[in-house]
């Protein structure tokens, strides 16, 4: 057999023609014509008007959303017979609401934001259930006990330097876990999860309300999901130390920060786990609220119908374009930035389906598309995080700061449509700075935003 490092030459020869080859080849195409990017232009703007039109005729976003509506109607007439045949009498419960918040990094900072403004507009409700992963996982358990402690995640969000969550270890990428430890923030949380909290926890849940966080098995690559009420109430003495763990795991990207090592016992004997950030799995999860065993009979306390869903999104829905360079390590970074959104987009459509299915309400926030966010999820500086956090007062403080639609039925989401490469501009959305290289704002390209018409709300007539 030849030795491995013979196999290994001739590779690394073909890899430094070919990045030879590229470096040549990109000059020559980035001589050409610049990309809309670069002289500021929204892909989003760009259309093919015969293809567009084609595509919007044959799938209407108030079509799918007619679809929605007749769907639940039904359920509700469905629901209501099968309780007379059962010739019982249903009784509603209190009024229920879901909160569930998304992973985003620094930008938990406009979650936070959302809350305390919410506490000031003076309507936020007390919920039944709240659900959190990666940064949304920090914030969900203070987020459930109410305005009590609005301040402990705003001190997180805008009074914290790099240095109190990390310390960087590049070395450590190759010889270690992960390049940095986050040993400084993890003390951090340790200090606010105080007695109070898990005193706070455990009340909650003996009186029927659940906070669950999601973390990533990372051997097994499986989604778990932990109560961390249920926790809090078991009267353990490791319980605070366990949900500290559990938070920390569910808020550490895989190679960037070390796993959570969380013992286990399995059918007696002990193991240990790795749990990482649940936004490896899922960007955002929703679980109904608690019906106690003696209550299931009762079809209404049981049917999810009218239980308000809340998803606060510590991001937008769509990458905000910029200037790539072409470099393959820039781009590879950029592809997996853009595939997340995505995953978020597909997880919050799945709720909202599952909304129409069992005839929940829903409810979604978003930072606004036009927004130009300070500093990039990965930053940690407490300037740019608090005006993130503004951000988020500002907007649930506004006239209307829920969303009734799930990402791709508004007019400006749709898929754009070609038939060909003959392009016309057509702004769909605000127009707001491009991001460029080395930190430059390129200014939207001329033309006026006209708003399309958003989609009736179901059950209203256009």
């Amino acid at each position: 057999m030849p030795r491995p490092r013979t196999r290994i030459l001739p590779f690394l020869m073909l890899l430094a023609v070919t990045a030879c080859i590229s470096v040549g080849c990109r000059r020559r195409v980035d001589t050409l014509c610049p990309t809309p990017a670069q002289v500021g232009y929204h892909t989003r703007d760009l259309i093919d008007v015969a293809a567009q039109k084609e595509q919007d005729d044959l799938t209407p976003p108030n079509q799918l959303l007619a679809i929605a509506e007749r769907l639940r109607k039904e359920r509700q007439e469905n629901l209501e017979k099968i309780a007379k045949q059962e010739g019982k009498t249903q009784t509603k419960g209190k009024e229920r609401s879901v909160l569930c918040l998304s992973g985003g990094g620094a930008h938990g900072a406009y979650t936070v934001g959302i809350l305390s403004g919410w506490t000031e507009r003076g309507d936020r409700p007390e919920f039944d259930v709240v659900t959190g992963i990666s940064t949304g996982a920090l914030i969900a358990p203070f987020a459930f006990l109410g305005p009590k402690y609005d301040h402990v995640p705003r001190t997180m969000y805008t009074n914290t330097r790099a240095d109190q969550i990390y310390r960087s270890k590049p070395l450590s990428f190759i010889f270690g876990e992960a390049i940095a430890d986050n040993s400084p923030f993890a003390a951090r949380l340790a200090s606010v999860l105080t007695p109070e909290v898990m005193s706070d926890l455990a009340d909650a849940y003996r009186a029927g309300r659940r906070c669950y966080v999601g973390t990533t098995e990372n051997e097994g690559k499986r989604f778990v999901v932990w109560d961390l009420t249920a926790i809090a109430a078991r009267g353990c003495p490791d319980d605070r130390q366990l949900i500290h763990k559990i938070l920390m795991g569910s808020a550490s990207p895989p190679g960037i920060f070390p796993s959570s090592k969380i013992e286990v016992m399995i059918d007696g004997v002990c193991h240990t786990e790795r749990h990482v950030d649940g936004g490896v799995s899922l960007e955002v999860f929703f679980r109904p609220p608690y019906v106690k065993p003696e209550d299931q009979s009762n079809v209404a306390l049981r049917d999810l119908a009218g239980v308000k869903v809340y998803i606060v999104l510590a991001g937008k829905l769509y990458a905000d374009p910029e200037v790539i360079q072409p470099r393959g390590f820039t781009q590879a970074s950029k592809s997996v930035s853009t595939l997340i959104y995505a995953q978020t987009r597909g997880d919050v459509q799945r709720l909202y389906t599952q909304c129409v299915l069992t005839g929940m309400e829903f409810h979604l926030n978003a930072i606004p598309e036009a927004y130009v966010t300070p500093i990039s999820s990965a930053e940690i500086d407490p300037v740019g995080m608090t005006q993130i956090f503004e951000e988020g007062r500002r907007v649930i403080q506004s006239k209307d700061p829920w969303r009734k639609t799930p990402p791709g039925f508004e007019a400006n989401e749709t898929p754009l449509a070609r038939q060909g490469t003959i392009l016309t501009h057509i702004p769909r959305g605000p127009q707001f700075p491009i991001k460029g290289p080395d930190t430059r704002l390129i200014q939207p390209r001329a033309g006026a935003f006209v708003p399309t018409p958003s989609p009736a709300e179901p059950g209203k007539k256009e």
